[in-house]
């Protein structure tokens, strides 16, 4: 899968230690802490730390996403295999400024599309819990449907599922 990729409005870039404050901005926004979890990043040291275990780990694709014209890092998109899942794991978090743009379906359809012309991956699941509505409805947006609910370290998850 390419490095970088782009779309009319947006560019998105393989995570760098450059991207520290950005990270850390995003991870401590109120979504993310209430939906994905609180990372306990809050130092630049911290951010450059989770930003090296991310870049170290060979089954995690991370993408910043920035907007073309402003050159804004304004998300990230990721692609994991996690252990407790059969296939790849598709992911993404917004500054909440920049919601309602469709940004994250943009950024999110131009790593499916790249997928599909790698056909690395035909099965493609995404997670979210219950409660993250927006999620879900981006997730039913792309193609995506619900497939099962599973516990992951005492959490549940629902899962859903994209064939492409």
């Amino acid at each position: 899968m390419e490095l970088n990729l782009e779309s009319n409005r947006l560019i998105l870039q393989r995570v760098t230690l450059k991207d520290y404050s950005f990270i850390k901005a995003l991870v401590n926004t109120k979504g993310w802490i209430q939906f994905i979890g609180d990372r306990q990043i809050h130092s630049d040291k911290e951010a450059k730390n989770y930003i090296e275990k991310i870049i170290n780990i060979q089954n995690i694709k991370y993408w910043v996403v920035t907007l073309k014209d402003q050159n804004t890092a304004i998300g990230i998109i990721t692609f994991i295999k996690r252990d407790s899942l059969d296939f790849h794991d598709l992911g993404f978090a917004f500054l909440p400024e920049f919601g309602k743009n469709g940004y994250a379906y943009e950024a999110t359809n131009i790593v499916l599309e790249q997928l599909k012309l790698d056909k690395t991956q035909q099965t493609i699941l995404a997670t979210t819990i219950p409660e993250n509505n927006k999620s879900i409805q981006l997730l039913e947006k792309l193609g995506f449907n619900f497939r099962d609910k599973i516990e992951n370290n005492g959490e549940i998850l629902s899962v859903y599922l994209k064939q492409i």
